[in-house]
């Protein structure tokens, strides 16, 4: 069966996540409803990242395989047609190999964490960022951000309902920048575990604050457990922006 590369951008508001749900609409779901629209087959769609309620993507990716094969453009276009008015779109099309699988294929993947600092609140970034009035501290954040980079034992930055068979995670890097109001917090790694981006940039906003210092992001690190570590950032300002192979 012809199989096809998806990259896929969306705004998660009002989504239930990636995967389908029973509590409510799911990417997943909107996007094989789509597909089955266009061509007339029950698929299945499978993402490179189970990305949760609220989360948006920049570069997901994601895999399906048709009974025949179609011109890459015509599956592009045919399910953004069938997709609207869902904020989802197919952003690029391609022929892959059988043996091409959206997540276990994937070397990296990068996150993007958007906070904007600023007392003033949002209007038209709401439900797109994580909004902090209280100023923060980048340098001190970025620096502390280094203690959390190469492999580790992440338990006390993963969600306790967290289904992955270890909590060793290699991070291969992990920066926090600002431009005026902007701050950015960019991860890459192969694989994350579930809220690890979050619970880190929950945990760097303390340091952001003056709250915490490297060193204690360091201890909550050490502890492996949940409770040493900062709270979880919100799902707003979380973006999948690209997987690579």
């Amino acid at each position: 069966m012809p199989r096809y590369k998806l990259t896929l951008e969306y705004d998660g508001s009002g989504f239930v996540g990636w995967q389908r749900q029973d509590n409510g609409p799911s990417i997943q779901q909107t996007l094989e409803a789509a597909v089955a629209a266009f061509s007339g087959e029950r698929v299945t769609v499978h993402g490179a990242g189970r990305t949760d309620a609220g989360v948006h993507a920049l570069g997901q990716v994601a895999h399906l395989d048709l009974a025949r094969a179609r011109e890459t453009d015509v599956v592009r276009d045919a399910v953004n047609h069938h997709l609207a008015p869902a904020a989802i779109a197919v952003v690029a099309v391609e022929a892959v190999g059988s043996d091409f699988d959206a997540r276990r294929s994937a070397v990296e993947r990068v996150y993007r964490y958007r906070i904007t600092n600023r007392r003033g609140p949002l209007a038209l970034d709401r439900g797109r960022v994580w909004w902090v009035a209280k100023p923060l501290d980048v340098a001190a954040m970025d620096g502390a951000a280094r203690v959390l980079v190469g492999h580790h034992d992440f338990t006390s930055f993963r969600a306790s309902e967290c289904q992955a068979k270890s909590p060793n995670k290699t991070l291969d890097a992990l920066t926090v920048t600002r431009n005026g109001d902007d701050i950015v917090a960019t991860a890459r790694a192969r694989s994350f575990l579930h809220h690890q981006v979050r619970n880190m940039v929950g945990t760097l906003k303390l340091v952001g604050e003056g709250k915490w210092t490297a060193e204690d992001v360091a201890a909550a690190l050490a502890a492996r457990d949940r409770s040493a570590a900062g709270p979880t950032a919100p799902a707003d300002g979380l973006y999948l922006v690209a997987v690579r192979y």
